[in-house]
């Protein structure tokens, strides 16, 4: 029968009577009836669960929220809400995350190329701390000290030489990066010494990501191995030892929970006599498994011997990563989700491209048809915020679910909207 995963699905989902999905107290039917598809339809008590998860793990202050795996104004409230600090990487991420009266000092600032700009408004704004990537950067910051007010309190980020099992797109730890201080050729070393004999600065920390869905807890606890023992002559407050817990996606996949994270990497951080306070970057992990899209089955073409496929009303504007990463996911119909998936087709979009392609082989009923809402989960990272207006269709809304209330947190685009920075 290929069965959906239950895996692969929000907290709170459950099966009505009728045999169709509900999650948080909402059937999904119902969500697409009010708001439309595509939609991305988020279990808020899901993300409540894993915020509380990590801060019970790791520790009060300890979890930073990657931002960039989902971010509205409503997903940074709720992150605040739930103790976590929030990883910041542009000026734009900074803006929102402030707009939704999230305190500067909760906020740490990353990215690779900081401009002048951002720089000057993340010193002004009051973030908790810059992590400084380059001496391009420390050069910046220095040019900023004759303005004031204050020094910036930053953490250097290490790049560690450390490879995640992962796509070579997110892996951030190796050698052969754009990001961060190289550990092995002696950068790493001429940075804090720099940055220690700096008046423009006052050097906290350091940090390290090693990529983005990792699976193994063993790398980071290699990370953690590496990283405490350049730390260890520097006793500085604060190892950041980032990048992203992998989770899964389809059917045989299996990832560690946040807490089994947890153990293995402060287990080895106690081992190795870490002193300096350990913080997480957690982002994939907090909001993959929240949400799932949903869409509207426009099209079913069979093509004897070749194979069928099925476009929806969304695609590759509203889920990048299997066009970026030949990333898997699974599809069922919310009308009937534990209904047999027996056979297999290509679920493709609606954009002008053969390689707008959702799920390469996806098992779905027999009796998908014209019509029918469809469903694919595990969309909660890198889904809306890898969003684009590709073929100039509209971005769609974000909705959050919980106690069988639903709430548009987002609103979809309109036609309207595609030419309001139009200036001719």
């Amino acid at each position: 029968m290929n069965p959906l995963p239950h895996n692969v699905l929000p907290d709170t989902a459950h099966v009505l009577s009728d045999g169709s999905l509900a999650i948080g107290g909402v059937p999904l039917l119902d969500v697409a009836a009010q708001y439309g598809t595509p939609v991305f339809v988020y279990d808020e008590q899901h993300l409540r669960n894993r915020c509380r998860e990590a801060v019970e793990s790791f520790g009060a202050n300890r979890v930073v929220y990657a931002t960039k795996a989902f971010l509205c104004k409503a997903m940074a409230r709720l992150a605040h809400e739930e103790g976590l600090m929030l990883d910041v990487a542009t000026a734009g991420e900074l803006y929102v995350a402030l707009s939704a009266g999230v305190p500067a000092d909760r906020c740490v600032f990353h990215g690779n190329n900081k401009s002048l700009a951002e720089l000057r408004y993340a010193i002004a704004s009051g973030v908790h701390h810059i992590n400084v990537d380059s001496f391009d950067e420390l050069d910046r910051l220095e040019t900023l000290a004759s303005e004031g007010p204050g020094k910036p309190r930053i953490a250097l980020r290490i790049t560690p030489g450390v490879e995640a099992h992962t796509h070579e797109f997110i892996a951030t730890g190796q050698d052969d990066s754009k990001f961060g201080f190289n550990l092995g050729n002696g950068d790493a070393l001429r940075a804090v010494t720099r940055a220690q004999r700096s008046s423009a600065v006052e050097l906290i920390g350091l940090h390290c990501h090693i990529g983005s869905n990792v699976f193994a807890a063993s790398s980071f606890a290699r990370a953690a191995e590496v990283m405490a023992g350049f730390a260890a002559p520097f006793d500085l407050p604060e190892l950041t030892l980032g990048g992203g817990l992998g989770v899964a996606y389809v059917g045989g996949e299996e990832a560690p929970t946040i807490s089994e994270w947890a153990r293995v990497l402060l287990d080895a951080c106690r081992s190795l006599g870490v002193r300096s306070a350990v913080n997480v970057e957690p982002g994939r992990s907090i909001v993959a498994n929240a949400a799932v899209t949903l869409y509207t089955v426009g099209t079913i073409k069979q093509i004897p011997g070749v194979r069928t496929y099925v476009a929806v009303d969304g695609g590759m504007s509203d889920n990048a990563r299997p066009i970026l990463y030949g990333s898997g996911y699974e599809a069922f119909l919310p009308r009937a989700v534990l209904g047999d998936r027996s056979d297999r087709v290509r679920l493709v979009g609606k954009h002008c491209e053969s390689g707008d392609i959702l799920i390469n082989d996806a098992a779905v009923p027999a009796d998908l048809r014209v019509g029918d809402v469809l469903a694919t989960p595990v969309t909660g990272a890198y889904g809306y915020s890898m969003s684009s207006n590709y073929n100039m269709v509209t971005r769609p809304p974000v909705v959050f679910v919980r106690n069988g209330e639903s709430r548009l947190v987002v609103r979809r685009q309109e036609l309207a909207d595609l030419v309001s920075l139009d200036v001719d």
